[in-house]
């Protein structure tokens, strides 16, 4: 959702969080990564304007947050 949210690709997100569009795929896919390479992903969608909120009975999600440029 946050990579379709900002309108990045699969290799939009690797190169920003510097790994592999393979990695991207495998987390897409719900395959587990390590927690460094997950922190490096988040980290760039958050850098991208992406707020990622708390389960709150349906579920956890993201949203953009108010200050986002979306690149």
């Amino acid at each position: 959702m946050a990579r379709a949210a900002l309108g990045w690709g699969t290799r939009d997100i690797a190169r920003k969080s510097g790994v592999s569009p393979d990695t991207i795929a495998r987390l897409e896919r719900g395959e587990q990564l390590k927690s460094s390479t997950i922190d490096a992903i988040r980290r760039a969608f958050e850098a991208g304007g992406v707020e990622f909120i708390p389960e709150n009975g349906g579920g956890p999600g993201v949203r953009l947050s108010s200050l986002s440029g979306g690149n």
